[in-house]
């Protein structure tokens, strides 16, 4: 889930930048060290929308920039156990495919993409052997959130299954609702 979150630092202003607009110097320095953060709190910062206050500036002997306690906002990725969300598929390998969420990828493990048994072709497709679904890169699915690892907060892990009812591929999903509604008439 996509979060909009108020935070408090101190964000160091170097001496080169003291002549400039005191809110813009802020606003560069809390993206440069915000954008991309990521944390186990936080999840993934995506951006940093606004500077919302700061106090006037300390300067710290043997540092000379100026540190000023700041409050901004920040534009967040947090996912959560079990949560459903939508993504795109960015490449497919023969133990599972990756998902694009916006800022991050996730990953679907094979036995995880469908309620078959799948194959892998040559052609970078995961193929279902009985009820003939297929997944290709670019198609668009809806996966729900199995695992999340912080292990390599840099590098965080997100697992994936689509193998419960609604899930899987956005087309595949309409066609069987399609289908049950003319099966119920």
């Amino acid at each position: 889930m996509f979060y909009k979150t108020t935070l408090k630092d101190f964000i160091r202003v170097p001496p080169t930048q003291f002549g400039d607009d005191t809110e813009a110097s802020i606003l560069a320095q809390i993206k440069e060290k915000y954008s991309g953060y990521t944390s186990t709190e936080l999840g993934i910062v995506i951006d940093v929308v606004k500077v919302k206050s700061f106090e006037e500036g300390m300067i710290v002997p043997g540092d000379g920039a100026a540190f000023y306690r700041s409050e901004f906002e920040v534009i967040n990725l947090k996912l959560g156990l079990q949560e459903s969300i939508v993504g795109k598929i960015r490449d497919i390998a023969d133990f599972g495919a990756f998902i694009t969420l916006g800022p991050i990828d996730g990953m679907i493990h094979v036995s995880q993409t469908m309620d078959d048994f799948v194959s892998f072709s040559k052609d970078k497709a995961l193929q279902g052997k009985e009820k003939g679904g297929s997944l290709k890169v670019g198609d668009i699915c809806r996966a729900k959130v199995i695992a999340i690892s912080f292990k390599d907060v840099n590098n965080p892990k997100i697992g994936l299954t689509m193998r419960q009812d609604n899930l899987g591929k956005l087309d595949a999903i309409k066609e069987m609702a399609n289908a049950k509604k003319e099966k119920a008439k």
